[in-house]
């Protein structure tokens, strides 16, 4: 089972918004080669898992594919943080008058030829399941051949080739926002990489020599510097309380990245940030509660939040026990 901390897994910096660089995240998202794609790609390739003596490699899969939820959370809210924009969008600065949404403009009317309408018309300032041309996400992009081998060099080439795009959406955009966290999965999807290629070295595969892909020296990229320079691409959390993983045996040694770092699993989960909630949007009739509703909300919350008892439930005694 999995449990949800009320912390996004790294810091979105706040700057303008920007319709055209949210539709460009939506490839990270929702595209062949996305978050969407390696959560539910590594996690159905966990659960499906055979073999009793390939734990550790279960445990990597489970790992990391629940890594990859966080990395959802992450983009999307990413997304609208990057389309909240109206009506009280004033531009920038240096921006001679406030614009859009301001001075009488049509509150929405950006949304006609910036990004993809459906952002407003459909998900009211909100990221969507669909890539940035607006096809929806498929379950047909899921690879679970159930053979280890094969699974891992998919997963590979699926972290090689997410990098790549992303590499390519930092350079189409200067918005910080954007940037934060493009860079963020810059460098976390080398971390996974990395997983995937010590995996199919204990396994006699020798990839590791063709690590990074790209080669695109993303350290000039200044943001994705400072994360690398905390060694953030040599380390895989297990985000399992019990314990009970067994990753740590293959995520370990000499990064295959040649960068002269040692791989580390000995941490269970960033300390991650803040996630606050965005504002209402009037326009969007979002969430279009009235002030009698907000009030009976409060008050049910406020009754049901005293009971609540924010501890965990003893485990189980085991079967076998």
């Amino acid at each position: 089972m999995y449990l949800h901390v009320q912390r996004l897994i790294n810091e979105i910096v706040p700057d303008e918004p920007d319709p055209a660089a949210a539709n460009a995240l939506q490839e990270g998202l929702g595209g062949q080669f996305g978050e969407m794609r390696t959560m539910m790609q590594y996690l159905f390739q966990s659960m499906n898992f055979r073999g009793s003596a390939g734990k550790p490699y279960r445990d990597l899969l489970q790992g990391i594919g629940t890594e990859e939820i966080s990395h959802v959370e992450l983009i999307g809210t990413t997304i609208s943080r990057l389309l909240d924009g109206s009506p009280r969008y004033n531009g920038k600065k240096t921006d001679p008058l406030d614009t859009p949404g301001a001075g009488g403009d049509i509150p929405l009317a950006l949304a006609l030829d910036q990004g993809n309408i459906h952002h407003y018309l459909v998900a009211a300032q909100g990221a969507l399941p669909v890539d940035s041309a607006g096809n929806p996400w498929s379950g047909s992009y899921v690879y679970n051949s159930g053979n280890l081998v094969l699974d891992l060099l998919y997963n590979l080439m699926l972290e090689s080739t997410g990098r790549l795009q992303k590499c390519r959406i930092y350079e189409m955009t200067d918005n910080k926002t954007a940037r934060s966290t493009i860079s963020y999965l810059i460098v976390r999807d080398q971390a996974h990489e990395n997983a995937y290629a010590k995996a199919l070295e204990t396994l006699g595969v020798d990839w590791g020599k063709l690590l990074p892909i790209p080669k695109t020296n993303a350290e000039k990229f200044p943001e994705v510097k400072k994360l690398v320079d905390r060694g953030l691409q040599s380390k895989q959390y297990t985000f399992d309380l019990t314990g009970a993983s067994e990753a740590g045996k293959i995520f370990r040694g000499m990064s295959p990245s040649k960068d002269g770092t040692e791989l580390d699993a000995s941490e269970q989960a960033p300390a991650g940030v803040p996630i606050t909630i965005a504002d209402e949007r009037f326009e969007e009739f979002a969430p279009g509660l009235d002030p009698e509703l907000l009030a009976l909300i409060q008050a049910t919350a406020d009754i049901e939040m005293a009971e609540v008892q924010p501890v965990y439930a003893p485990v189980a005694p085991s079967d076998k026990g």
